[in-house]
């Protein structure tokens, strides 16, 4: 496969949880990319997996954990880390939270 497009609203995959919505978008054998939202005050827990991420937040504001670091995302604010160190979100804004995640290789599902 060389491309693959997606249009806005489609999705190849969708997990709900309470306060939470995963949507994966793409997935290919070295990438994947899900939309991720959650409710104010939900966290997720901790994940621990091979590969790398970047977070880029679409809306509201959250705190990453990295590891002992804590980040705290803005609108517009990225953050790239290595995946094999526990990393987890919390929704710390006023409204839901939505954020893009790349990640390689992919291990969504």
């Amino acid at each position: 496969m060389d491309e693959i497009f997606i249009k806005k609203g489609e999705e190849k995959y969708k997990a709900e949880e309470p306060g939470k919505l995963f949507r994966l978008l793409i997935k290919s054998r070295r990438m994947e990319a899900v939309i991720a939202e959650m409710g104010i005050g939900v966290e997720s827990k901790m994940y621990k997996h091979e590969g790398e991420e970047m977070h880029l937040l679409l809306k509201g504001k959250i705190e990453y954990r990295v590891g002992e670091k804590t980040y705290t995302l803005e609108e517009g604010d990225i953050l790239w880390h290595r995946s094999n160190i526990p990393h987890g979100a919390k929704n710390i804004g006023d409204e839901k939270a939505v954020y893009l995640t790349v990640g390689s290789p992919p291990t969504f599902m």
